[in-house]
């Protein structure tokens, strides 16, 4: 009842005439940046937070989740109409949506990927309201230990269960712990790395950072690629519409997979491109006829659309309760919670109710705007593709200089935010993954603080960490997470 009430009181703080209209332009731009190929959710939640900064911490996260949740929404109009992944999680969206155009079955398509989004937010954001309150309560327990506990197994399951090799993640992760390191300590007041630049001290800051590395590097590699916008048209009728949502309850085991894999993925470092790629296999292995993939199959739009919205939802869950994103946008929106002031964590739930819950109720509410927004608007997202990527690309890149400059008023950061962009192209060109140098950035200073505090706990003893149930099971539990890949290894050789 308490969460109930709660967050009635959150639908009161959400449902301010203010609120609403950033709620609604928050919705507006994410489609849009879903829909352009080169952004992406973290990219422009990245590119627009300088611009909330006048505005409340509650109206400036309402606008930025919603930002994400019509990102979401817009990555599926080109992946089916255009076969162009508007997000990396649309891809494999791509796989059965855009054979449905092609058959005329556009309309069809996009209401079944539309609605099969709304489901898998939907079930995560129940799962976040009653469930953050609960993490955050047992969190009230946790120490130093235990904070560096959880954080070193945020790290070592970013290691153990990325796709990419797990060197090359461990290579991007200390690079984002070098980066973090730079300028002043905070304990012992000495410099660190700054080489006599005094525009260092403050050290790297993260919003240059990520506008560079998601923004500018997207948009080489897009620029390189050389896209030329050609697909299907797009329009949805009612009677569409209609017809579409009297056959999906036929498909209800798969949807209910679906938020079951894109809850785990956005709790856990796995993130909605997995689990949109595990649900779509995972579909495809329990399906009747799973001949039919890859041919047109609406199953293979309503597995992976469920499950990147799913995942991309509840991985806020984490962050709001223990200061731990799920994925590259909770870990963008953490960065600004850290500008406004607000440490996320258990105290976040007693210290700022009106904010969490304000949040929460935002959710629900964006997730119904969000469908009704990309149902009714489809053609006028597909006709932005028309435009020649020639004129996209430069106004993205202004957009994003703007962006950075307006941190700190100084030419400085947009040079920086070029060398990050040239950084963030060479990592896709290598393919590195970025997400863990942009966690490194984030949790940097935070994993320090409280290994630091720790060893001053236990007079710089490591058995602090195992002292207690908690921290030692978190440990371990870490551990394995950063062995996983040499155990799948030797479980390889053991049968080879």
């Amino acid at each position: 009842m308490d969460e109930l009430n709660n967050l009635l009181q959150g639908f009161a703080v959400a449902l301010t005439l203010p609120n609403i209209g950033f709620m609604l332009i928050g919705i507006f731009l994410g489609v849009l940046i879903g829909v352009l190929p080169g952004l992406g959710g973290a990219n422009g939640v990245a590119i627009l937070l300088p611009l909330t900064f006048g505005m409340s911490p509650t109206s400036a996260i309402i606008m930025l989740s919603c930002i994400y949740w019509g990102a979401l929404f817009g990555g599926a109009i080109t992946s089916i109409l255009f076969n162009i992944p508007g997000e990396p999680w649309s891809v494999a969206t791509t796989f059965d949506g855009y054979p449905m155009a092609q058959k005329g079955k556009a309309a069809q398509a996009l209401t079944a990927a539309f609605t099969s989004s709304f489901v898998g937010a939907l079930v995560a954001v129940l799962m976040v309201t009653f469930l953050a309150p609960l993490v955050a309560k047992f969190a009230l327990n946790f120490g130093p230990p235990e904070f560096f506990a959880v954080q070193l197994l945020t790290f070592a399951s970013f290691i153990g269960m990325s796709k990419e090799p797990p060197v090359k993640t461990m290579l991007a992760m200390m690079l984002g712990f070098a980066l973090a390191a730079v300028g002043l300590d905070s304990v012992t007041g000495t410099l660190r790395m700054t080489y006599g630049q005094e525009s260092l001290l403050k050290g790297f800051d993260f919003l240059i950072a990520v506008i560079g590395l998601f923004g500018i590097g997207e948009i080489l590699l897009t620029m390189e690629e050389g896209l030329a916008f050609k697909g299907q048209k797009g329009r949805i009728t009612l009677r569409d519409v209609l017809d579409t949502w009297k056959e999906l309850p036929k498909y209800w085991a798969t949807s209910l997979r679906a938020c079951l894999i894109g809850c785990w993925m956005g709790v856990t470092p796995g993130g909605a491109t997995p689990a949109s790629f595990m649900s779509y296999g995972t579909a495809k292995r329990i399906s009747k006829h799973p001949e039919n993939f890859g041919k047109g199959a609406i199953e293979g739009v309503i597995a992976p659309e469920t499950a990147a919205h799913a995942a991309g939802t509840s991985a806020l869950l984490p962050m709001l309760t223990l200061g731990i994103p799920g994925s590259p946008t909770a870990a963008v929106l953490l960065g600004g919670l850290l500008i406004w002031g607000l440490q996320p964590g258990p105290l976040l739930f007693t210290e700022q109710k009106d904010f969490v819950w304000g949040l929460i109720a935002s959710m629900y509410l964006g997730n119904i705007v969000g469908l009704i927004v990309v149902l009714t608007t489809v053609p006028w997202w597909a006709a932005i593709l028309r435009i020649p990527f020639s004129i996209i690309a430069p106004v993205i890149v202004v957009i994003c200089a703007v962006g950075a400059y307006t941190v700190h008023n100084s030419m400085l950061d947009v040079v920086l935010m070029l060398v990050f962009g040239l950084m963030g192209y060479a990592f896709k060109k290598l393919k590195y993954p970025l997400a863990p140098l942009v966690l490194a950035l984030v949790l940097g200073d935070m994993a320090e603080t409280s290994f630091r505090q720790s060893m001053l706990i236990s007079k710089g003893s490591l058995e602090i960490f195992v002292s207690t149930p908690l921290a030692g099971s978190i440990t371990v539990l870490a551990l394995i997470m950063l062995m996983w890949p040499a155990l799948g290894f030797l479980k390889k050789f053991s049968r080879g």
